[in-house]
């Protein structure tokens, strides 16, 4: 931030509906690399990450405490509760969050086509149960069915402040904002700087003098009230031939930074103004990005009507030597008397009631100043000049004390957080808006919600199209796939089929065995690899093998595929731990580097704990290396790699036990389930299973590191009963970029 003026970040309010800038994925991508490198550079950077092990013992997490996590995710431990089912570490270090709804398919669909949903199953290692959906899925998680009060929320947030009228008689005719504007609202364009203005305000303007290598931003399309706004804010340094850039931020009008980018300047650096731009040696020393790159990257960025918006933005202008017609100067948008101008930090907190440019912060946050100034135009537009000359702005500032300690504002601004408080509320709080894209055949009260921008599509394709371009410039965003949910028979037919599929996987056949052989002993050699629901012995076969069904061809592939599963990579099962286990396990904890997490099981009606356990660490290797000292001389325990998630195993242990059945016998598939796959064609779930799975995986790849992402299986209600939904869940980071390619 450069020292002759001060700026920062605040709270918008929700305007009018805009057109948003068309094909900007690529230089939001690019805004997201930024940013994690800016991070990488700060001294011990640290990275959003979620709690290995989820604390549900069932590992259903209802739609309340999934509300409570999203509402955690914007605001922060300063001002929410932490959510009561799993740990989010480092929230600040959070850059978005996207939740991708699969409406019409559950838990069953999930294990039914468990190898077609490749991407999900390999690249989330947090899954959990979800309960049978309520008539408004998405209004539960959201929290909007506890109580709507986003239309009174300037009133619970301060956004507004008390204009001291109770102590100073306004007069709105005299104020300096109704003499340039009038008292009525007012469109963008006559926000808009003249060109006469830019001229007396030391714009940069073409065939100016020292404007002679200014590069022009090619922005020369028609400006209407509906053109984008972009809020811009650059940092500057003293090097031998006077101001250079040193970092520059741009930010889309959902609130979302689509260009945080450090900049070498070209000449010798005397002095790097760190109290001002929070830019260090350290943090520009590996820096190569030079400032015509950063002209070309925003000219490719900015569409034809784009308008900036700054505060004392000839500043930024001129440190970008660039050129560029349309601007709206928020030091200039809320006039003050004589000429003066109202500091950023000021109106941040009179108008928004944010505090930006905090004392214990290094420098200023080019990003949070670039947010507030976008913000404090929006409430402009909304609210009007009428509603600024209330404020009664002078009266506030002429208070030095009020300016120095902010002790009224601290008092009359605050944020309240109360329980049924929404996301869409947190986001508000926030000056941020929530993305709703979803099919125009689907109904929910988002789509009227005030703080949300909601996109209606003709098609899952379209929806999917729009999220690629929509999602970078929105913080927030709800993408909703809408699929056809199968008819009630066909759904208890797979439920069945799944139970029996399970049950033979879940079988061993060994031997053969002879007549005379000690059926107490081979049950305890069973045993003592796990629990042991059943055991039958057969006497007139001398094969021994599995039997060859259409439901058992591919057991094989599906036990390794569970092994590979993300939830168990790291997880190794137990069998024959004593009560003493972990005391014992801890007490040599120095032989199991990586342990993360040790799942005890219990028995349901009595309590006690079963002679079984899941450990799970770090890394494959660290669970390798621990199996082999576990299953050496010294422990003598029997494992292997685990197969089954936690929310898995909850889930099977609740089915019926299927009748067991002498090897051999053929077991004939429910028939009407076949027709009916096979008669969907080219829209057989195994297909489309397969064909979306790749395609979020794909949409998955494109979204920024610190992305927290979660996908929700809401779970299908039918008059033959209800089945519950599964939801995936993790935070996109680093090390997920040098993973192979898992949609290709």
């Amino acid at each position: 931030m450069d020292p002759e003026r001060e700026r920062s970040g605040g709270h918008p309010k929700k305007g009018r509906k805009r057109r948003r800038a068309p094909n900007m994925l690529v230089g939001a991508a690019e805004a997201m690399r930024a940013r994690r490198d800016l991070e990488e550079r700060q001294p011990e950077a640290k990275k959003a990450r979620l709690s290995t092990i989820l604390f549900a013992e069932n590992c259903e997490v209802t739609h309340d405490q999934l509300c409570e996590l999203l509402k955690y995710a914007v605001l922060g431990k300063s001002s929410v509760p932490k959510p009561s089912w799993c740990q989010l570490f480092h929230q600040n270090h959070l850059n978005n969050v996207v939740v991708f709804v699969l409406q019409g398919m559950s838990q069953l669909h999930f294990y039914r086509f468990y190898l077609e949903f490749g991407f999900l199953r390999k690249a989330f290692r947090h899954k959990f149960r979800l309960p049978p959906p309520s008539s408004n899925f998405l209004a539960d998680i959201i929290g909007l069915q506890k109580k709507q009060t986003t239309g009174d929320l300037s009133k619970m947030v301060g956004g507004s402040l008390p204009s001291a009228s109770s102590k100073v008689s306004v007069n709105l005719q005299n104020d300096p904002v109704i003499q340039k504007y009038g008292s009525k609202k007012v469109g963008l364009t006559r926000c808009l700087l003249t060109k006469e203005e830019m001229k007396t305000f030391h714009f940069p303007l073409q065939g100016f003098p020292d404007c002679e290598n200014f590069v022009p931003t090619k922005c020369n399309g028609s400006v209407t009230d509906s053109s984008p706004l972009f809020g811009l804010d650059c940092e500057m340094c003293l090097t031998s031939k006077g101001r250079e850039l040193t970092r520059i931020s741009l930010v889309a009008e959902g609130g979302c930074c689509v260009m945080d980018e450090l900049v070498k300047p070209d000449n010798k650096i005397l002095d790097y103004l760190t109290s001002f731009s929070g830019i260090t040696k350290k943090i520009l020393n590996p820096v190569t990005t030079k400032l015509k790159d950063v002209q070309r990257h925003l000219k490719a960025l900015l569409p034809p009507d784009a308008v900036l918006v700054g505060h004392s933005l000839d500043l930024d202008l001129k440190a970008l030597k660039m050129i560029h017609p349309y601007v709206i100067d928020t030091s200039l948008l809320y006039v003050r008397e004589q000429g003066r101008r109202f500091k950023l930090k000021f109106l941040a907190k009179a108008v928004l009631g944010k505090d930006i440019q905090c004392p214990d912060r290094l420098g200023h946050d080019a990003t949070e100043d670039a947010r507030t100034t976008l913000e404090l135009a929006r409430y402009f537009l909304k609210y009007g000049p009428r509603k600024i000359a209330e404020l009664n702005l002078e009266a506030l500032a002429s208070h030095q004390e009020l300016l120095a300690t902010g002790q009224e504002l601290r008092n009359t601004a605050e944020i309240v957080y109360q329980p049924n408080t929404s996301v869409l509320e947190c986001l508000d709080l926030m000056g941020q808006k929530l993305l709703f894209l979803t099919r125009e055949a689907e109904t929910s009260e988002l789509c009227s919600a005030r703080n949300c921008q909601t996109i209606k599509c003709l098609s899952n394709k379209e929806v999917l199209e729009q999220a690629r371009v929509e999602i970078p410039l929105f913080p927030f965003s709800i993408v909703q796939f809408s699929f056809e949910p199968f008819s009630p028979n066909l759904t208890e037919e797979m439920n069945k089929r799944m139970r029996i599929k399970w049950t033979e996987m879940s079988t061993v056949y060994a031997g053969p065995f002879s007549k005379n052989c000690n059926l107490r002993a081979l049950k305890r050699l069973f045993k003592s690899f796990g629990p042991v629901r059943s055991m039958t012995l057969v006497l007139e076969t001398h094969q021994v093998q599995r039997p060859v069904t259409e439901l058992t061809l591919d057991s094989n592939t599906l036990v390794n595929e569970l092994e590979q599963d993300s939830e168990n990579r790291g997880t190794i099962y137990l069998s024959g731990v004593s009560e003493t286990f972990k005391e014992h396990l801890l007490q040599q904890s120095n032989l199991f580097l990586g342990l993360e997490a040790v799942i005890l099981p219990k028995d349901l009606k009595s309590g006690k704990q079963k002679r079984y356990c899941f450990l799970k660490f770090k890394t494959f290797g660290s669970a390798q290396r621990a199996l082999d000292i576990l299953k050496g001389k010294d422990w003598k325990l029997k494992g292997r790699h685990a197969l089954t998630p936690r929310h898995l195993h909850a889930w099977l242990r609740g089915l019926p036990p299927e009748s067991r059945r002498p090897p051999g016998v053929r077991v004939i598939p429910p028939p009407s389930e076949q027709q009916a796959l096979q008669a969907l064609k080219m829209d057989h779930p195994k297909i489309a299973a397969w064909r979306w799975g790749r395609k979020i995986g794909k949409l998955y790849h494109s979204l920024g590191p610190g992305t927290l992402c979660l996908i929700l299986l809401p779970g299908t209600k039918s008059t033959h009963g209800s089945f519950s939904g599964l939801g995936l869940m993790g935070i996109k980071d680093e090390e997920e970029s040098t993973m192979p390619n898992m949609c290709s």
